[in-house]
């Protein structure tokens, strides 16, 4: 950060950032001019002054994070990535929108274009994930530097936020902001452009609260700061708006920190200016045209840069390189005095498991009795825990349904201030591993996504299958960015019982297998439960999964005792075999499986063989070779039975036109959970009698 007062050349850049932006959404007929147009200040203003970053080198571990919660603005941010020396170049930006192979797409998209930190675009989202951002970089600090002086660690950094009414309409950007100050992040600053339109008109119909009280009242230090003046003259005044920022900084250390910005949108296009048109589409050449004239531009010119004021901007990353040179000598002063540590942070930093991760695992296998009955939940706390002892970067917790869940680590400290301590959780630490996020399902969701994009700590979150509704947006953001986020749901099936319909997922399994690049994995027992978390640590890629986790005891079978190791991390294997070609194909998950298994034995007493292929995860079974899927599901083999809780949608590709599922296709009902599966069909004999049924439909 460095003291600001704004130059002839800063203005001009300023300026030069509004026609960019106007031209790029011309030239491509369609985006969202408007925004980018009277942000530009804003933006150029934390870019140059209070962002720490270094343009040649957009992943340096010391910079600040800067998220674009209002994704559709992304012209805001691209342009200053252009100005400030980030590799963009002007053809990037006539490429705008341009299809498949452009840098500067719609949206800003994670690990397409330098300098952006997350995907935004669904409204809300970066403003919690910002706040998770927050809680990474305090974690990591925790882990790798927690006596150093606040500000003085090579792990501090702050997280910067442009947000609008649209990101403080959602109820997630409420949700998290109300976690943010209970956690005193101050390193998150919030800039809300309340420019009071949106696609419908002036906001005032739907947004009438003082989002200024409102944030008070959750615990943020706020201030306001217009660029519409009393006499209703417009004056971007950015070394005001530096001012105020500053203070913010100064003021509230402790506090996140909500500024808000009185803008017009699209300022100063003539007959766009405050215009709800400017939100959403183009400008259009004689409003374009008009603005450039009262800018000092050449109506006629399109992309004009100033290479003057293009050169001042990016004197940014000289800037830049300085504070990553004096980086350079704090990080390795630290490495020097901290040699464990240090070697710590190159291993969660590589991606790389920990000594001792396979031997837990084991210890944790070899802790489950065959025979005896045990809830798939109860056996992930059991792994979780065994996993937590030796991999010190793993944390995570419930959406208030820790007990439940079985997701809470033995022995561990509250993430929290000390003041947050509770009778129920008396040991609250900054730095502590055992997160709460209270019922909001969908602020775990994206606060452990920024937790894995700020950082290099692996979080994970817990709930009922039934309330992964709640969090769907955040799981379908983490697939798209292919990050690798844990999410624990169990109570997966009507056998969750006496709390009725409500409580018992249906139709979940299915749409949750239909996000692409979702890992969806729902063990048989125990054993299955532990080799699922040992490869979903192990496997190379970083796609997110789902552990679908059941309430009831299951029993641990003998079959996955012998098969799973090697069994589950390919998806789907051959848990119960006969000799030579099988006559039917019994393929199940989860609590389901132990039908299937019992179903085989009573076939077999009737001279009929059937195999039983335990399918863990159909994604990760579609991973593998065609000659492996082809032995385990032979495509000779046409009688095919499905047995899973839920509905039979996924299952139609493997059971061809002669196959019978076993499914529930109507919700849940009240009762006990065993009688609810009995009444439902999901049953050992309803298994036998569907494997009877596909054998003669085959023939």
């Amino acid at each position: 950060m460095t003291e600001f007062k704004e130059t002839e050349l800063d203005k001009r850049a300023i300026t030069m950032a509004k026609v960019l932006s106007a031209d790029a959404v011309e030239k491509a007929g369609h985006g969202h001019p408007g925004s980018p147009v009277s942000l530009a200040p804003i933006a150029y203003t934390l870019y140059q002054h209070f962002i720490k970053h270094d343009p040649t080198d957009p992943n340096w571990e010391g910079r600040d994070r800067f998220i674009l919660s209002g994704g559709h603005a992304s012209l805001t941010q691209y342009v200053q990535l252009y100005l400030s020396g980030y590799g963009l170049t002007l053809d990037d930006l006539k490429n705008f929108r341009g299809g498949a192979e452009t840098r500067t797409p719609g949206h800003p998209e994670y690990g397409l274009t330098p300098g952006i930190e997350m995907t935004t675009g669904p409204l809300g989202q970066g403003v919690a994930s910002a706040i998770g951002f927050a809680y990474g970089q305090r974690f990591e600090r925790g882990l790798l530097d927690p006596e150093a002086p606040e500000g003085t660690s090579p792990f501090d950094h702050n997280i910067w936020v442009i947000c609008g009414e649209g990101d403080i309409e959602e109820g997630i950007s409420g949700e998290a902001a109300s976690l943010a100050a209970n956690q005193q992040l101050g390193n998150v600053t919030v800039i809300f452009d309340a420019n009071r339109i949106q696609i419908e008109g002036d906001t005032n119909l739907v947004l009438a609260e003082d989002v200024l009280k409102r944030y008070e009242a959750y615990g943020w230090y706020t201030d306001e700061f217009s660029f519409i003046q009393p006499d209703g003259s417009y004056v971007e005044d950015v070394d005001g708006l530096a001012a105020v920022i500053e203070k913010a900084q100064q003021a509230a250390p402790n506090q996140p920190k909500l500024i808000k910005i009185d803008t017009l949108i699209a300022w100063p296009a003539p007959g766009k200016t405050n215009d709800p048109s400017a939100h959403g589409s183009k400008l259009g050449a004689e409003a374009v045209a008009g603005m450039k004239k009262l800018l000092g531009y050449d109506p006629e010119e399109n992309f004009h840069v100033d290479e003057e004021a293009l050169a001042h901007a990016r004197k940014v990353a000289d800037r830049g390189q300085e504070a990553h040179k004096a980086w350079d000598e704090q990080y390795n002063a630290w490495r020097e005095a901290n040699p464990d540590k240090a070697a710590l942070y190159d291993r969660i930093k590589a991606g790389e498991l920990p000594e001792g991760f396979d031997k837990a695992i084991d210890e944790a296998v070899a802790s489950f009795e065959v025979g005896k009955g045990v809830a798939t939940r109860g056996a992930s706390g059991t792994v979780l825990n065994a996993i937590a002892a030796v991999m010190p970067e793993l944390w995570g917790g419930s959406a208030d349904l820790g007990g439940s869940n079985k997701t809470d680590l033995k022995g561990a400290a509250t993430f929290a201030p000390e003041e947050c301590a509770t009778k129920q959780w008396p040991v609250c630490n900054k730095y502590g591993r055992q997160l709460h996020f209270g019922v909001r399902e969908f602020a775990m969701g994206a606060i452990t996504n920024g937790i894995l994009l700020g950082s290099h700590t692996r979080p994970f979150g817990g709930t009922f299958f039934m309330f992964s509704d709640y969090e769907r947006p955040a799981v379908r953001l983490a697939a798209l960015m292919e990050i690798p986020n844990l999410y624990v749901w169990s109570h997966d099936s009507v056998a969750v019982g006496e709390d009725g319909p409500t409580h018992q997922p249906i139709e979940h399994l299915a749409s949750f297998r239909a996000i692409p690049q979702l890992e969806v994995v729902r063990p048989a027992d125990a054993i299955e439960t532990a080799e699922a978390y040992r490869a979903f640590f192990e496997k190379d890629n970083t796609l997110p999964a789902a552990m679908i986790l059941t309430r009831q005891g299951v029993p641990v079978l003998a079959e996955t005792a012998a098969k799973a190791k090697e069994g589950v991390k390919k998806g789907g294997y051959v848990l119960v075999d006969t000799e030579g070609t099988p006559d039917v194909i019994i393929m199940a998950t989860g609590s389901e499986v132990q039908w299937a298994v019992a179903a085989a034995k009573t076939l077999a007493d009737e001279g009929v063989k059937a195999r039983v292929v335990s399918m863990p995860s159909v994604e990760w079974f579609e991973e593998q070779s065609d000659e492996y899927k082809e032995s385990v599901l032979p495509a000779a083999v046409k009688a095919r039975v499905s047995v899973e809780a839920g509905l039979a949608m996924p299952w139609y590709k493997y059971l061809g036109s002669y196959g019978k599922p076993v499914s529930i296709e109507q919700f849940g009902l009240q009762g006990d959970g065993a009688q609810n599966m009995i009444d439902l069909g999901i049953t050992a004999e309803h298994v036998v009698e569907a494997a009877k049924a596909s054998i003669a439909a085959a023939k």
